[in-house]
């Protein structure tokens, strides 16, 4: 991406451990977790009044589907934009909830988990979102912000940008009473 763009753009890997703030120099944090709880911390660490990191995209998958969501977290930078794109645990709030994190699986990286899950799922993923990310980068419309995959079925249906379909799925995604 750098040398297509001309960008200058560092990876910067890390855990977010218990008290662990993000550098507010980023730009856009690239989540790719394999439990609610680790995703809840990046939710914690990007919706934090002080931050000011502009984009999250979420990437996250079972053995045959998964998810990929640009949004942009509710912060200090974002609060006041009136077209911001909504993160995932904004339109998904249980993807957050730890509490329905199934800890019989093993992790994405255990060899267990290589045997059950689709060889392609996470490089097909991975390259959905970086097309959606190319659009950001060339300051195209955003028609979509991201997708979900099932490569059983061969379907991918995209999460369109706009706010009628948002609030249309806060209220299909209720909690139970």
């Amino acid at each position: 991406m750098n040398l297509f763009w001309g960008l200058h753009w560092q990876a910067i890997p890390q855990h977010l451990g218990a008290g662990h703030h993000l550098d507010n120099d980023l730009d856009l944090v690239i989540g790719c977790v394999d439990s609610r709880a680790a995703r809840a911390k990046i939710h914690d660490a990007l919706t934090a009044t002080w931050c000011g990191i502009a984009y999250w995209l979420d990437l996250g998958n079972n053995a045959d589907t998964g998810q990929f969501v640009l949004g942009q977290p509710l912060n200090r930078t974002n609060r006041h934009k009136a077209h911001r794109l909504r993160a995932v645990s904004e339109l998904f709030p249980e993807i957050i909830d730890p509490a329905l994190d199934d800890d019989q699986q093993p992790s994405c990286s255990a060899a267990e988990a290589l045997e059950r899950q689709h060889p392609f799922i996470n490089q097909t993923l991975a390259n959905h979102a970086l097309a959606l990310l190319s659009r950001l980068f060339r300051c195209e419309p955003m028609a979509h912000h991201g997708g979900f995959l099932n490569l059983t079925s061969g379907a991918l249906v995209a999460l369109r940008a706009e706010p009628k379909v948002w609030k249309r799925m806060r209220r299909t995604v209720r909690k139970p009473d």
